[in-house]
Formats: structure tokens, C-alpha cells, sequence
């Protein structure tokens, strides 16, 4: 009897539970409800107003959700994340972090100790969508997504809520509000596009919001960042992106070689697993067309990206490429994508009228298999983490030697030398391909090879500012940083208190060697002889040498008075007291933080002068400020690390005083990223300025309204070409009236005339990249460097199978005695990605043509890849020529390269100034 009362009260709990939970769960408004329409639903997007409405309602109504901002976007946009998992794990979520990232950095505790640790936690999971904003799939599955987790009974749905602490992550909230509200403005449905977006969706930078996340210029990047690598440090992260190549749905992991070398084997082969899982699942509910590895252009080589960078830090980071959106459309034919293979296991077949609502529900079900697979395996993930973090600290404890390419590649050519020169007889049969171990240890037992044990940022560096920008690029990916506390030495060398250390002891090492160390890509070709594969972004991107800070590797390990920086506590330069001085002030041009006061103190009317030789410890280019100057440059010192010194006597003889020029930076209809970078890297240094589109160009009188114009990559027309064009330009009447001032092209036949009369009546253009072709179009004496000589003696382009330099770091020789290059230093580190090559034709000298910068040497490349490097020697990489009064700068390789390259923008800013 007792047991049947107990079970009485057991069974009338459950179902007053089920009925409180129902409850719960009839309170969760459906997308219908709210957005008045289903999510998928042909023809409907959803706002970022709405989504945010909607978030805030489910956070409110479920106990489940737990909404937080993470920060601000850059137009100033609350940025969200909703956290989901059970209420049981809600009410222990600060325990729950605390063991992510204390696993993920694997410091202070042994296998026994994660065990227990990976037994206790629970697994976090990064969902997130909308980066790109035009990919319309990503948002909207993200919010189909949590309503469904938050409203699904099932026991998969629960046993997710109560093993996986999920991280749901709007990636970009101003695109969604741009895009949607752009799409949904025409009434009649049938007339709604995606095409003609008059900006782009990230205010500055578009599409490259894809690619700032080792250096975190942008707020949503360093939100975000500070999530991924400081605040949660996830096992697994889910970054939805679009489009899937032609004849399939969509592309996923695992994904193409080749994958970077620094990486843990256990990240790439976790990204296996969870790959398996995720197309397993498709396959199981009957949903064909995933394709992977060399499916799809995919590959993990490339650091920087949103889920790139999380594989230099031990995670799993998966990108999906789906189809689909509002509009419907068709999967096309593409006959070699219908055999099955190792790429393509389950092909989809060619079919007319793929709705938007399918690729949701495939990313739904890719999230379900991501999100179960964490699930069942939660200790698993915690415990790997943790085994990945150990293996790079066990690395950098210790001499280790990574097999680059150009490591294997030395054992070859040692080997073939010897045989060659009669030394070692050659191997024959069938060990014709192994090569005796006394090879392998003349590389990988070198001590002068080996990877360093850390490496030191001195403080006395001329540029300590920007050096503690790319400290602070550290600081935000996770990366633990020293901080000297006295002066010390290592190896005989002196450093001075305050310097930054980097020790690779650590978990995150991976990213650690990919922002100091050069890339080394594998050469990579369709066949032997054949033409190049083009990498998934740049084959070599240090961010140390982009950002020109000076550093010392250390092969041995080492210590001294260091204290650690708190993980994600942002350093700031060191300030200096300036006193008054009567005599004035000097600032040195090689610091790029003083071109910031160098402004401020132009627009406070003060004047300014530029030293033409070198004095004491201050370079030719730097700049002379009176007395009036002392507040500004006292404030420079405090906040910019500026460095501003007294003078002991006033003397302006051999100066040149400088005044603002009226800037012009070209862009064009729908944003140029190129142009969007410089704009935000024109306002971190205080240049005033005027975004100009090409119809400012062809209307002409700009020496009225300009003293400089700026193109950066992709500005001007090829030679042949007869305009620039920028995708199918809309008509007037199919944009509001607001946009139609953007419109147009620059083209040879109006625009460079007008360009031409604005340098001959005195004017400045200043082409980076793509955009130096205006010297072709001018007529200037210059041509294309890598060319080589037909049968019939004319010259033609170099073929890829001889040159290839795709997004590669090279080193080049410049003129320092020229005002362009004032304060740089003679070799200088470049970004290059198959950039004009120039020479000067004979008349070029008479005609006051002159060389800023070349190759000077046959070997320049330092990092990624370089194929047929020989043929850069003694080209010209940028030049200064004369148009009448005025000027045409060129500057071939990408000297604001994505806001990273801060080792080359003063040769930018140099062009910015007028002297009186």
C-alpha cells in the first residue's frame, strides 16, 4: 500500500512537472508569433530590431536562456549572445567556466586533476551566425535554432541542455539590420534582392570581418574574441557561412590540405569527428549534396578568420557552406559533382526550386549533430582540450623542432648534394625513397633550427607604442604575456624593465608560433608542371613583421623579474612627463603614434615642421613642434606613447613646415574593403578626410575641392579595361534617391583625364596595390617587370607555373633619403599578393621618375609562399613620378593591408602632408 502511495505522489509530481514545464514551454513565442512569419518562409527576412526583440523574449520567458552583451558594435549596436543549457547548469555556470578555461589552458594541474575536471564540466559549444551578413542562412538559423532547443521535449534535446553549455552568438548585428531592411523595403515580394546593398555590412570592412581576428581591429572582432579565447575558451566552434560550390548544398569538414603546421594532430583529426557526425546525420534523415576535403576550396592553413583563428588555440573550430536563401533557387547541374567519392559520399541531384527553408533545416540538423556529438562525448572534449594545451607546454619546455616544408625540403637537398658529389652512394629498390637518419638529424637535431623557447619585446625598441599594439593583438587571442619588472638580461643581452615576454610554455603555442614565426607553405600545384593552387586566403600573414615589432627569439629557456599580465587585461604605452621648453619639442617620425599628434596639433592651428636630416637621435622626417605645442604633445605622451622630447635650442633652418591636405579617399558604390580599411585606419590617427565616389571624380574642378586622392587596391581600371566596375551596377530608379551620388565607374576615357588635370594643376594622387595601373593608364615611362618573351619576341605576363606570390610577407630595399620613406628603415617587411612588379624605361630618370622601394635581392620572400622568386630581383615596388606640378605615388604592395601592416603605413602617411 505504502508502495502504491508512493508511487501515486511519484506519478502526480511528474505530471505536475510536465504540466509547470509545459507551461514554461507554451510561453516561448514561435518565430510565426513574433515575426509573423516562419523562419525559411521564401521571401522573408528578418531585422536585427526584430531578432533583437524576439532574443530578449526568450531570455525573458526561459529559464533555459540567459542573455548577455558582450560589447558594443561598431555603430554602436548592442552585441548579443544567448547562453543555453539546463537550469540545474545555469545556477553553476561561473563553475562551469572557470573549468573550460582552466582545461584549455592546462596549466597547474596533471592528467589526474583534468580527469576529475572534464568528469565535472560541461561542454561548451559556439553556434553562431550572420557574419556575413548577405548570407542570409546564418542568422536565421541561429534563431530557428534556440527556438527549437528551448522548446523541443525530446530526450536528445534534453540530454543536450544537460551535458552542453551552448554559446549562441549573433556575429554581426548592424549587417542584419542593413541587409534585411534593404531587402524587405519593395512590398511586392516577387521584386525583393539581396543585389544592389548600396554599403557594406560591416561598417568598415564588409566581408574582411572575416578576417581580423588575430589582430582585433574592429569592436565586434575583440567582443567576440574575448568570449572565444579569454572568457569561455569553447571546445567546439560552429561558424555558419554561405555559399556551397555549383552541384552540391553545401561544404563542411574535414576539410582540403594543406592544414597549418604549428596545429595540435588531435584538433585536426577532432574536426574528423565532428565532421563525421555532422554528415552522418545528413545522411541519416535523407539529406544528400555535403561535400569535403577536396570538394570545396575550404582548408585550415590560413589563420585570422572567426573559425580559423580558434585552431591555433586547441579548439574545433567547423565552417559549414550552405546554399539557399529568401529567394528561391536551383541546385544546377554539375555532372562530375553526381558520382559518389570520397569528396562528395552522398551527391545531390540537379533540381529546380531549392527553398530557403531546406538549408535551415540542414543547418539545424548539423547543429543537433554538433550538439549531441558534444553531448556524448562532454568529458571527452573537456579532457582533450586540456591533452592539447599539455602537448604545447610539454613543446615549449623543451628543444622541439616543427617539420616545416623547408626543413624537409633541406634533408632532400642535403641528401642529393652528397650523392651528386660522390660522398653517399644512392639508394636503390624499394627503399629508393628513404634517405639515411644521419640527414634527419643534421635538421632536426641542428640546435640553431629549433623552435624558440620564447621571445623577448624590448621596451627601448624606437616604436615601443605599436610594438604594445601587437603585444595587446596577443593579449586579446588568449595569449599569456610578461611583463618585466626590472631590468634584466638573457644570453648576454641587456633588456630594459618594462619589456614584453612571450613564452611558448603554454597552451595557445599554436598561435604563439603563427604570430612570430614565418609561414611556410607547401608548394602546391593541380600536377607536377601545372598551374598553382590558390590558397583559401594568404599563405603568410606574422603579424610581427606587418606590425615591424622588434623582437628576440630565445632558443633556450630562460627567466627573469617577470610578472604576468592578467589574461585579456589590454596594455598601454608607457606615459612620459614632458616638461615645458621654451626652444620646443621634436617627435620622432619612425613612432606612428606621432602622426595622431601631428594632427591634433595641425587642426589646433599649431605649426609643425618637418626636419630634412638626420639629428642626434631623431631621423630625417621628424617633426618639429614651438612651445604652443606642449599641451598636445603632453597629452600624446600620456596616452600614445608618443615620446615627445624638449629641445635645448630653436633653430627651424634646414625645415620644412607642413600644413593638412584636403584628403579625397575613393570609394565606390556597394564598399570597397580596401577603401573601408584605410577609412577606419584614417580616424585611429586623426586625418581628416573625404570619402569621394566616381562621379566626384568625372565632375572634375578637384583641384578646388582636393589637395590629395587616395586609391587604394581596386580603384582603378586595368589597361584595356574601359571601366572599373564593381558587379552589375543598379539604375537610379531601382535605389532610393540617397545612393544615386555613389553610383558609377572610373573609367580611361573621363575619369583619368580628370586625375591627369587635377596632377598637372598641382594635385597629389597617392595608388596603392591594383591602383598603380594609373601609371600605365598616364602613360608614365614604367612597365610590367615580370614578363618574359614569346617566339615572336614579344613580351607576355609570367605564367603561374613560373611566378606565384599569393598573400605572402616580402622584404624590399627602400630610399630612405626620400620624404615618402621618412622614418623607415632601409629593408622593410611587405605585405605582397601578386602586386605590380615595376621597371623604369630609359627615359624614366630624364623624365624625373624615382624608385622609393625594389627588390633587392633574388630571395625576398619571409613568409608563406613565393614561386619563382628570382624573377622579383631588382624590380621596383614603388616609385614617385611627376605629372606636371603635381604627383603620382605607387606604391605596389599592400601597405594598408587590412589595418594589420602598421610596419608600412607611414609610407602613407608621408604622402599626407603639403609644405608651405
Amino acid at each position: 500500500m505504502l508502495k502504491l502511495k508512493s508511487y501515486v505522489r511519484s506519478v502526480a509530481l511528474a505530471v505536475l512537472l510536465a504540466f509547470v514545464t509545459g507551461i514554461a514551454w507554451s510561453q516561448v513565442p514561435s518565430p510565426k508569433e513574433h515575426f509573423g512569419f516562419n523562419i525559411g518562409d521564401d521571401y522573408h527576412l528578418a531585422t536585427f530590431t526584430q531578432t533583437e526583440a524576439y532574443w530578449k523574449k526568450l531570455a525573458a520567458v526561459s529559464k533555459l536562456a540567459k542573455l548577455e552583451v558582450i560589447g558594443q558594435t561598431e555603430e554602436g549596436r548592442n552585441h548579443y549572445m544567448m547562453i543555453v543549457t539546463s537550469e540545474a547548469n545555469h545556477a553553476k555556470l561561473d563553475r562551469y567556466k572557470e573549468i573550460s578555461t582552466k582545461l584549455a589552458r592546462a596549466e597547474g594541474i596533471d592528467d589526474a586533476a583534468a580527469r576529475q575536471l572534464a568528469a565535472e564540466g560541461k561542454a561548451v559549444v559556439w553556434i553562431d551566425g550572420g557574419l556575413h551578413a548577405t548570407e542570409t542562412v546564418g542568422i536565421h538559423q541561429l534563431i530557428e535554432t534556440m527556438y527549437q532547443i528551448l522548446t523541443r521535449k525530446d530526450a536528445e534535446t534534453q540530454r543536450i541542455l544537460d551535458n552542453v553549455i551552448i554559446l549562441f552568438v549573433h556575429a554581426n548585428p548592424d549587417g542584419q539590420e542593413l541587409v534585411s531592411n534593404w531587402y524587405m523595403r519593395e512590398k511586392d515580394r516577387e521584386k525583393r534582392s539581396l543585389s544592389y546593398l548600396p554599403t557594406l555590412y560591416q561598417k568598415y570592412i564588409g566581408h574582411d570581418n572575416n578576417r581580423d581576428f588575430y589582430i582585433m581591429n574592429m569592436k565586434e572582432s575583440r567582443n567576440m574574441g574575448n568570449q572565444l579565447f579569454v572568457e569561455w575558451i569553447p571546445q567546439i566552434m560552429y561558424n555558419h557561412h554561405q555559399r556551397g560550390p555549383a552541384g552540391s548544398v553545401l561544404a563542411g569538414p574535414p576539410y582540403r590540405d594543406p592544414f597549418n603546421h604549428v596545429f595540435d594532430p588531435m584538433m585536426v583529426t577532432g574536426i574528423d569527428a565532428v565532421g563525421a557526425a555532422m554528415y552522418n546525420r545528413l545522411n541519416a534523415e535523407n539529406k544528400p549534396g555535403f561535400t569535403r576535403l577536396e570538394g570545396s576550396t575550404f582548408s585550415t592553413w590560413y589563420n585570422g578568420g572567426l573559425r580559423t583563428t580558434t585552431h591555433f588555440h586547441n579548439m574545433i573550430g567547423i565552417l559549414t557552406e550552405i546554399i539557399g536563401g529568401p529567394n528561391p533557387e536551383d541546385v544546377p547541374l554539375v555532372p562530375e559533382r553526381m558520382i559518389p567519392n570520397n569528396k562528395t559520399p552522398n551527391p545531390v541531384m540537379p533540381q529546380k526550386t531549392w527553398h530557403f527553408r531546406q538549408s535551415i533545416d540542414y543547418s539545424l540538423s548539423m547543429n543537433y549533430a554538433v550538439l549531441d556529438y558534444a553531448a556524448r562525448n562532454s568529458d571527452h572534449l573537456l579532457y582533450n582540450i586540456y591533452a592539447m594545451g599539455k602537448n604545447s607546454i610539454n613543446k615549449g619546455s623543451q628543444d622541439f623542432w616543427t617539420p616545416y616544408p623547408k626543413k624537409v625540403e633541406a634533408i632532400k637537398t642535403a641528401f642529393d648534394r652528397d650523392v651528386k658529389a660522390g660522398k653517399v652512394k644512392p639508394i636503390e629498390g624499394f627503399r629508393a625513397s628513404t634517405i639515411p637518419l644521419i640527414y634527419y638529424d643534421s635538421v632536426f637535431q641542428a640546435p640553431a633550427s629549433r623552435d624558440p623557447r620564447g621571445y623577448i619585446i624590448p621596451s627601448d625598441q624606437k616604436d615601443f607604442a605599436t610594438a604594445i599594439q601587437f603585444v595587446n593583438a596577443l593579449i586579446r587571442t588568449g595569449i599569456r604575456v610578461e611583463k618585466a619588472t626590472d631590468a634584466f638580461k638573457v644570453q648576454g643581452k641587456s633588456y630594459a624593465k618594462g619589456s614584453y615576454i612571450v613564452k611558448t610554455d603554454q597552451a595557445f603555442r599554436p598561435h604563439i608560433l603563427d604570430m612570430f614565426e614565418p609561414q611556410d607553405y607547401p608548394n602546391d600545384f593541380q600536377y607536377p608542371g601545372g598551374p598553382p593552387i590558390r590558397p583559401y586566403d594568404a599563405a603568410g600573414w606574422t603579424l610581427a613583421f606587418q606590425m615591424g615589432a622588434e623582437y628576440d627569439r630565445v632558443l633556450e629557456g630562460f627567466d627573469g623579474p617577470f610578472e604576468q599580465v592578467a589574461y585579456g587585461e589590454i596594455q598601454a604605452p608607457p606615459a612620459t612627463d614632458l616638461k615645458v621648453f621654451k626652444s620646443g619639442y621634436m617627435l620622432s617620425a619612425q613612432v606612428n603614434n606621432s602622426f595622431i599628434a601631428v594632427n591634433d596639433l595641425l587642426k589646433a592651428g599649431i605649426d609643425v615642421f618637418r626636419i630634412t636630416e638626420a639629428n642626434g637621435d631623431f631621423p630625417a622626417g621628424s617633426f618639429y613642434v614651438p612651445q604652443e605645442g606642449h599641451e598636445i604633445l603632453a597629452k600624446a605622451n600620456a596616452e600614445w606613447g608618443t615620446k615627445a622630447e624638449g629641445v635645448k635650442a630653436k633653430d627651424t633652418s634646414g625645415m620644412v613646415k607642413i600644413k593638412p591636405s584636403r584628403i579625397a579617399l575613393f570609394d565606390n558604390y556597394g564598399g570597397s574593403m580596401p577603401s573601408g580599411w584605410v577609412r577606419w585606419l584614417m580616424e585611429q590617427f586623426h586625418f581628416d578626410f573625404q570619402v569621394v565616389f566616381p562621379k566626384d571624380i568625372d565632375a572634375g574642378n578637384l583641384n578646388a575641392k582636393y589637395d590629395a586622392i587616395l586609391f587604394i587596391s581596386g580603384g582603378i581600371p586595368p589597361v584595356g579595361g574601359t571601366e572599373m566596375r564593381y558587379g552589375r551596377l543598379p539604375e537610379e530608379n531601382e535605389i532610393p534617391a540617397s545612393y544615386h551620388r555613389m553610383l558609377g565607374s572610373i573609367t580611361p576615357d573621363k575619369s583619368v583625364p580628370q586625375l591627369k588635370q587635377f596632377m598637372e594643376q598641382g594635385g597629389k594622387v597617392v595608388t596603392i596595390g591594383s591602383s598603380t595601373v594609373l601609371a600605365y593608364h598616364l602613360g608614365l615611362p614604367v612597365a610590367n617587370a615580370l614578363v618574359e618573351l614569346d617566339r615572336q619576341g614579344n613580351e607576355k605576363p609570367l605564367p603561374g607555373e613560373k611566378y606565384y606570390v599569393p598573400g605572402s610577407i616580402l622584404k624590399i630595399k627602400t630610399d630612405g633619403s626620400h620624404p615618402a620613406n621618412w622614418g623607415m628603415k632601409e629593408e622593410v617587411d611587405v605585405m605582397f599578393n601578386n602586386n605590380p612588379v615595376f621597371k623604369f624605361k630609359p627615359e624614366a630618370f630624364s623624365q624625373g621618375v624615382k624608385a622609393l622601394s625594389w627588390f633587392d635581392t633574388d630571395a625576398p620572400l619571409k613568409s608563406g609562399w613565393g614561386w619563382g622568386q628570382s624573377y622579383l630581383k631588382d624590380g621596383i615596388t614603388s616609385f614617385v613620378a611627376p605629372v606636371g606640378k603635381g604627383q603620382l605615388y605607387a606604391f605596389s604592395p599592400e601597405i594598408t593591408f587590412r589595418a594589420q601592416s602598421h610596419g608600412t603605413f607611414k609610407l602613407l602617411f608621408n604622402t599626407l602632408y603639403q609644405t608651405q
